[in-house]
C-alpha cells in the first residue's frame, strides 16, 4: 500500500473528528488532516505482506523510487496538496498590546514599527490551536530524519510554525537543524556533580553555527520577494563571522548576491574565509561590529539590499526550531534550565518564543527556565539585570575570545529582556580565563566546544556552586558554534601564550629525544600518574 503524510484540507469546526498525520505504521491516521502541508513518500508499505514474508520466505516490498527525471522538489510538488492554505503569520510590533492595528505582510520589506521599534512575526494562534498538542507533536516527530522536500530540515519540518505562506520551492536550505544533543556525562558528573546535563550542539550544521536555522528562512523569504519582483538586488549583514557564513551560503545556493561587513582584524580566519568561499562581496572595515551594523542599515536604506541581521525578525523563526527540537529529543519533556550565550540577543528570545509557542498550542504544560550567558568584555545584558532592570546602557565592547558575541549594543535587547522576565530567567557572565578554563575542561572530557559555549558552561558553573542550579536539575547549554571554527584560541592556550591568563588546563606536546630510553622514562611516568589508586 503506497502511502502519502500529505495533509488536506476538511471542517475544522468539529474536535471530536481531529484530523492526524497519515502515517503508515498507525491505521487512525488514515483520516484527511485540514493543513497544505504535504510531506509525501513514495515507499510502499503492506502490513499483510510483512506478515506473510516471515511465514512463506517472499521478499519484502521494494521501495519505489521517484521518477527518473525527477529531483525532490519535483516529487514533492507532485505530492502536494491543492487544498487552500488556513494558516498564516505577519509581521507586527514587538510586544504589542491587543489593541495595536499596525502590521505588515511578510512579503513587505520592512524592519522596524512606524514608532521605530523592532518588529516580530507573529502567527495566526487561533487557526494553530485548531488542532491539538498531540497532532503537533506526532506531525513534527513523522518528519524526523526524512528526506522529502522540504522536510529534511529541522526548521522547514516546522514549516507551519516557520513560514506557513511560502510556497515549498521557494525555499532554500540545505537540511539545516536536527543537530545533536549530546549527554555531557563525564563533565557533568566531574566538574558540576550533575547527572543530567546536555548539550545541544547546534554548531553541528551547514556552516558550523547555529546562524544557518535562521538564514534558511530570511533567504528563502528573500527568494519568494524576487520571484515577487520585490526590489532586492541582494542581501547584506554586518557581522562577527557566522552570520556571514551563513549567510554567504545560503545566498550562493540561491545565486544571490552577497554583502558583508566584517569589522577588521575582529574575527577568525575560519570565519573569514567561508564568505571568502562562497563568492560574497566582503568589506573589511576599520570599526567593530556596533559600527558596522550602523553602517549597513544606513546602507540598506539607501540601495536594493535586504538587511539580513537580527533586527530582521524572520531569522529568529528559523532559530526558534532549535527549541522545540530540543522538547522532540527529550520525547517532549520539558527541561529546568536551557543556558544560551548572549550577543545581539536575537537568539534568547528564539528560544523563549519556540518554547512559548510549544506550551500555547499544548504540546507541553510549561517552558524551562531560561539563562542568558554573556563575556565580561561585552555584558550590557549582564549590568542591566545585576540593575534589576533599572536602566539599560550600551557599553563598548573589549576584546574577548568569544569574538561572536563581542557587542556591546545589542539590537534586541527588548526582546532578550521580555524572554527572561517571561521565563524567571537569569543572566550571568564570564572573564576571559574563566570561558577559556571552561572550554578546555569540556575538551578534556571528549567535547570540542567553541568559546560561546565556555561562557554557557562558565554561567552553568557559577550557578550550580551558589545552588541556583540543582545537582538533579536537567540542564541544556546551547553551543552555538563548531571548536573547529576556534582552533586558533585553544592552540594559543593550550601553549600558554595567552598573556595575563594561567591557562591551568592546558596540555602542550612533550618534547622528548629521539631515543627509545627516554620516551619509555617519559611513558612510564605518564601511566604511573594515570594508574587507577587501590
Amino acid at each position: 500500500m503506497a502511502y502519502s503524510c500529505s495533509l488536506f484540507h476538511s471542517s475544522l469546526a468539529s474536535k471530536s473528528n481531529f484530523p492526524l498525520l497519515h502515517h503508515r505504521n498507525h491505521p487512525k491516521f488514515n483520516r484527511p488532516a485540514p493543513i497544505v502541508i504535504s510531506c509525501s513518500s513514495s515507499s510502499t508499505f503492506d502490513p499483510s505482506s510483512t506478515t506473510s514474508s516471515s511465514n512463506n520466505n517472499t521478499p519484502s516490498p521494494q521501495k519505489n523510487r521517484r521518477l527518473a527525471e525527477e529531483n525532490i522538489r519535483d516529487e514533492a510538488r507532485r505530492h502536494r496538496s491543492t487544498a487552500k492554505n488556513t494558516l498564516s503569520a505577519k509581521y507586527v510590533p514587538f510586544n504589542a498590546g491587543p489593541d495595536c492595528t499596525e502590521s505588515y505582510s511578510l512579503d513587505e520589506i520592512v524592519y522596524r514599527s512606524r514608532s521605530g521599534g523592532l518588529l516580530d512575526v507573529q502567527h495566526d494562534m487561533e487557526a494553530l490551536k485548531k488542532f491539538d498538542g498531540a497532532y503537533w507533536r506526532e506531525l513534527f516527530d513523522s518528519r524526523v530524519g526524512k528526506t522529502t522536500w522540504p522536510y529534511g530540515s529541522g526548521v522547514w519540518s516546522k514549516k507551519e510554525w516557520v513560514l506557513p505562506e511560502i510556497d515549498p520551492d521557494d525555499i532554500v536550505s540545505a537540511f539545516e537543524g536536527n543537530s545533536n544533543l549530546f549527554w555531557a556525562e563525564r563533565f557533568g558528573k566531574q566538574f558540576l556533580g550533575m547527572n543530567d546535563l546536555w548539550v545541544k550542539h547546534c554548531g553541528i550544521s551547514h556552516t558550523g553555527s547555529f546562524k544557518d536555522l535562521g538564514m534558511t528562512v530570511l533567504v528563502s523569504q528573500v527568494n519568494r520577494l524576487r520571484k515577487l519582483k520585490r526590489p532586492v538586488v541582494g542581501v547584506g549583514c554586518a557581522s562577527t563571522g557566522d552570520t556571514s557564513a551563513a549567510l554567504s551560503a545560503y545566498c550562493a545556493a540561491a545565486g544571490i548576491p552577497s554583502i558583508v561587513f566584517l569589522p577588521a582584524n575582529k574575527i577568525s580566519i575560519a570565519q573569514l574565509v567561508q564568505p571568502i568561499a562562497n563568492g560574497a562581496f566582503v568589506l573589511s572595515i576599520d570599526t567593530d561590529f556596533d559600527g558596522c551594523m550602523k553602517l549597513i542599515r544606513e546602507v540598506t536604506a539607501e540601495l536594493p539590499i535586504y538587511l539580513a541581521n537580527s533586527l530582521n525578525s524572520l531569522r529568529l523563526e528559523g532559530q526558534k526550531t532549535a527549541a522545540i527540537e530540543i522538547l522532540q529529543q527529550f520525547d517532549w519533556e520539558v527541561p529546568d534550565w536551557v543556558i544560551v550565550p548572549g550577543g545581539n540577543l536575537g537568539n534568547i528570545y528564539a528560544f523563549y518564543k519556540g518554547f512559548k509557542m510549544c506550551q500555547e498550542l499544548g504540546l507541553v504544560d510549561r517552558i524551562p527556565r531560561l539563562v542568558c550567558a554573556q563575556a565580561a568584555n561585552a555584558n550590557p545584558l549582564y549590568l542591566y539585570f545585576k540593575s534589576e532592570w533599572n536602566e539599560f546602557k550600551a557599553v563598548k565592547a573589549n576584546t574577548t575570545f568569544a569574538s561572536a558575541i563581542q557587542i556591546g549594543d545589542p539590537v534586541s535587547i527588548d526582546r532578550a529582556v521580555y524572554a527572561l522576565k517571561n521565563s524567571n530567567g537569569i543572566v550571568e557572565e564570564a572573564t576571559e580565563e574563566e570561558l577559556m578554563d571552561a572550554m578546555a575542561q569540556a575538551d578534556s572530557t571528549g567535547m570540542f566546544i567553541c568559546p560561546h559555549t565556555g561562557v554557557a558552561l562558565t554561567a552553568l558553573m557559577k550557578l550550580r556552586k551558589s545552588g541556583v542550579i540543582g545537582a538533579g536539575d536537567r540542564t541544556v547549554v546551547v553551543s552555538t558554534a563548531h571548536g573547529l571554527k576556534f582552533t586558533q584560541s585553544k592552540v594559543d592556550y593550550h601553549s600558554k601564550e595567552i598573556p595575563d591568563m594561567a591557562c591551568q588546563f592546558a596540555n602542550p606536546p612533550m618534547q622528548v629525544k629521539a631515543d627509545f630510553g627516554s620516551v619509555m622514562d617519559v611513558l612510564m611516568k605518564y601511566l604511573g600518574d594515570k594508574a587507577p589508586k587501590h
